[in-house]
């Protein structure tokens, strides 16, 4: 399959079981949203996605285009096309957002092709106006100190232009939307939506709430508990997410 696919997955920390029996395909392209309760394991399955050493599947397969990546590193899945959108991005003071990007960038075509010698610094920034322009973001944002006193939208929209500079095959959105106001989650979802039409990008959203979804539309919405998904739909489920709350579905399961 072309895209993310987990299968079986089985994620234990500190010797408890978080993820039990897993089973998920998000093809490029396609938008999926995982939405659920606290503690049911949703960010344990980004950081295991992406590779974190303290989150290691004891069973399952990862996927990605086809290839199992259960032991590759973090920078291996990076190149594969792999991205994770933190919930609460690192401040790195004295490292500005044009040279972090820039770095990532030629790192990553570094890894695909030993012989490239990485994007000209006037390419580059001709490249970096043309995606912050798209982002509507102000072009001294370049030269800031990355997310080093960014207000929480800063944080969320600087994740987005990563994504429109790296272009990754599957974009991992960790409850991007905590913290912020309508304004900025309009700016980050609109963001998004560019990506996944321009250049085919495939999305796993991991929210609480649903408001999110009503500015970036899933194909599908996937209801985790107690690790696992136990109910997948359109987007109308995360209307009845909304109205409900997860509740009944715990009845349900009983």
């Amino acid at each position: 399959m072309s895209g993310l696919e987990i299968k079986s997955l089985y994620v234990s920390v500190h010797e408890k079981q978080i993820i039990e029996n897993f089973s998920l395909a998000v093809p490029k392209g396609e938008i999926h949203a995982i939405m659920g309760p606290n503690g049911t394991g949703k960010s344990t399955l980004s950081y295991t996605i992406m590779g974190h050493p303290a989150y290691k599947p004891s069973s399952g397969d990862i996927l990605m285009n086809g290839e199992r990546i259960n032991d590759w590193t973090p920078d291996k899945r990076s190149h594969a096309g792999l991205f994770l959108a933190l919930q609460y991005p690192v401040a790195v003071p004295g490292v500005t957002v044009a040279n972090f990007l820039r770095t990532a960038l030629n790192t990553q075509r570094k890894a695909r092709d030993p012989e490239d010698h990485g994007i000209p610094v006037p390419a580059f920034r001709k490249l970096l106006r043309e995606k912050m322009g798209k982002l509507k973001m102000d072009s001294s944002f370049a030269s800031r100190y990355l997310n080093d006193g960014f207000s929480g939208g800063e944080k969320k929209r600087t994740e987005i232009l990563q994504m429109a500079v790296l272009q990754p095959e599957i974009a991992i959105l960790d409850e991007i939307d905590s913290g912020l106001d309508i304004d900025a989650l309009r700016i980050v979802a609109e963001g998004v939506n560019m990506l996944v039409q321009e250049n085919g990008m495939g999305v796993l959203v991991i929210t609480h709430y649903q408001r999110l979804l009503d500015y970036i539309k899933p194909d599908a919405v996937h209801v985790m508990m107690d690790g696992h998904i136990v109910r997948s739909g359109d987007d109308s489920l995360a209307l009845e997410l909304e109205e409900k709350g997860y509740e009944w579905l715990k009845e349900n399961q009983k």
